[in-house]
């Protein structure tokens, strides 16, 4: 396997930054398509790939949204092009036949156990770092966030109760002027063992 040059690992990770104001720049739909077709190739459990996106990209969409987010998340998301709503389907089992079908009776492992939900959650989660890695990788800006009702989103987007929010990404074009200064990290040796 080959390796990623250091521009790619920068552009991925080292000069990577979240954003919280954005450029007047429209993100293109094919752009969003594009992401996806990329995150899509991340592993999951299963393969049961289990993320449920709703890009927000129109006035109207983002006014659903406005009374479901914190005070402090309002402003730069109604600024922001595309607000990402990323969340988990509850019953991605049901879709195991097609997604992993070298096992048939993989549905059987989650259904109607109370391992389905966590499964979900945790693999939306994976699913959620490769979709922030593949916007900056189709050089989109991003902006995860928690600070929202999870109650009023899952009502106003996903009403059956099947999908469940997971978090929030803002996209589009950051504006560099605007970012604050960058947080440390942890040394390697403060969190990690060689055993």
């Amino acid at each position: 396997m080959t390796t990623l040059d250091t521009a790619g690992r920068d552009l991925l990770f080292r000069d990577a930054r979240t954003h919280n104001a954005w450029l007047d720049r429209p993100v293109a739909p094919e752009t969003l398509r594009e992401l996806y077709d990329l995150m899509k190739w991340g592993p999951t459990s299963a393969n049961c790939s289990p993320l449920r996106i709703l890009f927000l990209a129109s006035p109207a969409a983002k006014e659903r949204l406005r009374p479901a987010l914190s005070q402090g998340n309002l402003a730069k998301t109604m600024a922001a092009p595309v607000t990402a709503v990323l969340g988990y389907d509850t019953r991605f089992y049901e879709h195991l036949g097609a997604l992993f079908p070298h096992d048939p009776t993989a549905r059987s492992w989650f259904e109607g156990k109370p391992s389905a939900e966590p499964t979900a959650f945790r693999n939306s989660s994976l699913q959620g770092g490769y979709f922030i890695l593949a916007a900056r990788a189709v050089g989109l800006d991003c902006g995860p966030m928690s600070g929202f009702d999870a109650a009023k989103l899952e009502a106003e987007f996903w009403p059956d109760g099947r999908v469940k929010a997971n978090f929030l990404c803002n996209l589009g074009y950051g504006d560099p002027a605007k970012l604050f200064p960058r947080n440390p990290r942890f040394a390697f040796d403060e969190v990690c063992a060689i055993l």
